[in-house]
């Protein structure tokens, strides 16, 4: 089985899982727009026939990973990177409840995903 590759397109929002060339999974994420900068996940997709073979847990691990080498928290709003946050503590640290509460703001005034 070909090697998932994960490739990070800041400008479109997204973090993809790519398999011989094929995008075969992403992360719609956000920045938040005040500091202290968070990546904010809200949407975690692997396209079909790709499910169960780790490829959304792949995603939001390199998710966390770009953050920690950012050094900004990750604001998980998409329900799987949030279950997956829960389940991986020791990975996945909580962002502070003032930097969810401005994802959350900027999520819905829309000002986050072009």
């Amino acid at each position: 089985m070909p090697e998932v590759e994960f490739q990070d397109e800041r400008r479109a929002g997204r973090l993809l899982a790519v398999e011989d060339g094929t995008a075969v999974g992403y992360i719609a994420y956000f920045v938040l727009a005040e500091p202290p900068h968070a990546l904010v996940a809200v949407h975690t997709v692997v396209e079909p026939g790709h499910e169960g073979r780790g490829i959304a847990g792949g995603l939001v691990r390199t998710f966390y990973g770009l953050a920690e080498v950012e050094g900004v928290p990750v604001v998980p709003l998409c329900p799987y990177a949030a279950s997956w946050a829960a389940k991986h503590p020791d990975e996945a640290p909580a962002a502070p409840a003032e930097v969810v509460s401005a994802a959350k703001a900027q999520l819905v005034a829309g000002s986050d995903l072009r």
